[in-house]
């Protein structure tokens, strides 16, 4: 129902001997490694533990609570603990298996195990601009990352079942136990407020560095796919069960990729919704404001600010009138 954050939950009978040294030193690595919260960096392993909230007093004692096992439990403490949480990984050529991983591990190892198999599998294409080099990636890292992070953070952990993270011939698919949190739509996604389900959990790993510091994930996992060349990401097989994210990889568009390198060299980084109105112009020719509205989930105010700002750098143009105008490259834009 959405008030409860599962993550801040006591657990009993639990003392010292669930706590694996080697887990804090890994979130100290985290926090170095993706510039997170270097002011953790400071404190001993307790003091680390009740800064995040993993721990906290109850009658005079420390009381662990189910975001200390998941950040820093022992592995047999997860798997005792806390059943509900696995993550699988699988490697799928139609309906053969090819991989088929299950781990029941500390949050943070289990993404340095799923980070080792994506960078395996990931390969980069090359595109020169202004004869500069560029690499692209099948898949956005950033977007797989955010991926895996969003639904870590947000499954249900009182539900049963995995996370189950599926490698398909161009495409990974991220599915996760618990629909979407109460309020969050599919038409609203890119634009409804922050509400994770497992708030403390989701704080933790912000201060970790490992999900986007203001909470905008599903903007940085778009993005991302868009700017490297890749579809949108789809979240529309999502249930009341639960939520899936599919990204498309394989051949980037490199065209696409080059015309917003030259368009971000002639003005500035280019944002989300810039981004989906551009990709959109890009392979249907032309959008009107009603369109925009439906791909950036805006307000048609707020839709033309965006097409009058990719117009101001000259990277669209208008045509037509009232509402037959349409916005299309422009023709000084080169493709």
């Amino acid at each position: 129902m959405g008030t409860l954050d599962y993550s801040a939950q006591t657990l009993v009978d639990v003392g010292e001997d669930a706590r694996d040294a080697l887990e804090f030193e890994r979130y100290r690595r985290a926090i170095r490694e993706n510039r997170g919260d270097d002011t953790l960096l400071q404190l001993g392993d307790v003091e680390i533990a009740r800064a995040l909230g993993a721990v906290a007093s109850a009658n005079g004692s420390v009381v662990v609570r189910v975001l200390g096992v998941l950040l820093f439990g022992r592995r047999e403490a997860v798997a005792t603990l806390l059943r509900n949480h696995e993550v699988a990984f699988q490697v799928l050529d139609g309906i053969e298996v090819q991989a088929n991983e299950f781990f029941r591990l500390p949050l943070l190892r289990v993404f340095e195990e799923l980070e080792m198999r994506f960078r395996a599998r990931t390969n980069e294409h090359e595109t020169l601009v202004d004869m500069a080099r560029v690499g692209v990636p099948d898949y956005a890292p950033a977007a797989l990352k955010e991926g895996v992070a969003n639904a870590l953070a947000h499954r249900d952990y009182t539900q049963l079942g995995a996370v189950h993270v599926q490698w398909r011939e161009g495409e990974v698919r991220i599915d996760s136990p618990g629909g979407l949190p109460p309020g969050v739509r599919l038409d609203n996604l890119l634009v409804t407020p922050p509400r994770p389900r497992n708030p403390l959990l989701a704080d933790a790993l912000r201060r970790a560095g490992l999900v986007e510091r203001a909470a905008r994930g599903i903007d940085t996992i778009v993005e991302e796919q868009v700017r490297n060349g890749h579809p949108r990401p789809r979240f529309d097989l999502s249930t009341e069960a639960g939520v899936s994210l599919v990204l498309k990889g394989g051949g980037p568009d490199m065209a696409f990729v080059r015309f917003v390198i030259k368009a971000e060299r002639r003005g500035r980084v280019l944002g989300v919704d810039e981004l989906i109105v551009l990709a959109h112009c890009w392979r249907q020719g032309s959008i009107r404001v009603d369109e925009a509205v439906g791909n950036i989930q805006r307000s048609p105010h707020e839709a033309l600010e965006t097409l009058e700002s990719l117009a101001a750098i000259d990277v669209v143009e208008s045509k037509g009138e009232g509402d037959d105008r349409t916005w299309a490259i422009a023709a000084t834009a080169s493709r």
